[in-house]
This record gives structure tokens, sequence and C-alpha cells, in this order.
């Protein structure tokens, strides 16, 4: 397997995207576009789904699919009542295995796969014969996914499943950067506790160094769980470190 200067141009570029384009979307929309030239393909599509409720939490697809939308509530049923006994579709939620990137060819032969429910009501509709998929990091069960396909022809290669291995923390942190929540400002006194806090200092240690009452230490922070939406001390500093490192 060989990787060309051409591909490796073409993840810098995928890699570096911060497109200006669509802020609600996900995954920047040159992202795709650039991953169907880097991997001949007929299409991409990138979605979030919670198999355990059966709902697609948010999806893109490139190019537009105009049959998702003329027969999608009839499409969506058959792919949820197939996606149990969907071996590479089930992969992720029944090994907890989010990290390889797996072929519809690892788990069917073509004759296999044409005998399946999901074939017959999902994948024929779409004229979908080969696939590779990609997991993002995401909790079991919610799954971020990638997935690209193409029609009848040469399946995927080692050489596409090397690309996308090596993009997968790039693309991760395009995604995070897309939809992690805005951390609310918090003023100048709030940030200098909450870096005490950070430091592991108590509320006592805390009043002392900032020569306040340990009423008015408990008080800031009570408006700054409320303000960062947490509970907690350890959640209002991990909501702080990630703000950091954004």
């Amino acid at each position: 397997m060989t990787i060309s200067d051409r591909d490796v141009r073409m993840m810098l570029e995928i890699a570096n995207c911060r497109d200006g384009g669509d802020s609600a979307a996900p995954m920047p929309w040159a992202v795709l576009h650039g991953l169907r030239d880097l991997i001949s393909c007929d299409g991409v599509a990138f979605f979030h789904l919670d198999s355990t409720r059966r709902e697609m939490l948010s999806g893109q697809d490139v190019p537009h699919d105009d049959l998702t939308e003329t027969r999608g509530e009839e499409l969506s049923r058959a792919f949820w009542t197939h996606y149990p006994t969907c071996q590479p579709c089930a992969y992720p939620d029944d090994t907890g295995d989010l990290t390889s990137v797996i072929t519809l060819s690892d788990f069917y032969s073509q004759r296999e796969l044409r005998s399946t429910g999901m074939y017959a009501d999902y994948l024929r509709p779409f004229s979908v014969e080969r696939e590779i998929l990609m997991c993002l990091p995401s909790p079991r069960y919610r799954t971020v996914r990638l997935l690209l396909h193409r029609g009848r022809g040469p399946d995927f290669s080692d050489r596409d499943r090397a690309l996308l291995t090596l993009l997968r923390p790039h693309l991760y942190a395009a995604y995070r950067e897309r939809t992690r929540p805005a951390t609310p400002d918090l003023t100048a006194r709030q940030q200098e506790l909450l870096q005490l806090v950070a430091a592991g200092y108590t509320n006592s240690q805390i009043a002392r160094r900032l020569a306040v009452a340990d009423s008015t230490v408990r008080k800031h922070l009570e408006n700054i769980f409320e303000r960062l939406q947490v509970t907690s001390r350890t959640a209002a500093v991990a909501r702080m470190l990630g703000a950091e490192q954004r």
C-alpha cells in the first residue's frame, strides 16, 4: 500500500479546513467534499445516531440526497427495522469498538449482502453496494459516524482505510470545534477563584488567599455553577479546562 504525495496534500487540506460555511452543520461541508475527492466514492454521509431510541440526531450528505426527502419516513423505518441484524451497522454497538474502520465486505460477500433485509429495503434504493464506515469518539449507542459509499465496482481498499484512520483525529477536532457548547464568560474574580479550585484549594484556603469570608467563596461558587450550568466543583473545573483548550 502506498500513500502518494497527492494524498498527503489533500489530507492536509482536509485536516486544516475550517470553512466559514453553515456554522450549524456539525462537520464543515468542505471537509466532506474533500473526502469525496480523496477517496473516490458516490457519496459521503456524516451522521449522529441514537440506536437505543432509534433516532437520527443529525445528518449531512454529499451530494444532497433527494431520495431521503421523498421517501425519508419509509426508508428510516426500513433502516431501524434491519439495524439490529445488520452486522456492520450494529458492530460499534455490539462490540464497543469505535476505532476500527470497517467495510461491508468485512462482514458479507456480495451475495450474502444482497440477501439481507437491509440491502433489499434500504441500500438497494440508494444503489449502494460498497461502504466504508468510521466512528468518531462518541458514547456507545450514540455514535458519530462517517460513511462513504459506492455502487457496483471495486471495493474500498486498504489505502482508503488507512487514509481515514490517519484523518480520524483531525475530523474529530473539526467536529468538536463546531459542536462543543460555548462557555459563558466569567468575571475576573470568578476566574481567579476557579483557578484556585482547580489547583486543589479548599473553600477556607481560597477565602484566606482572597481575603474574603468563607460565605463569599460559597456564593461565588454558586454563581459560577449557575453560569456554567454545572452542579459540582469538578464539573466547573472540567468546563473551564475544556474552554481553555479550544
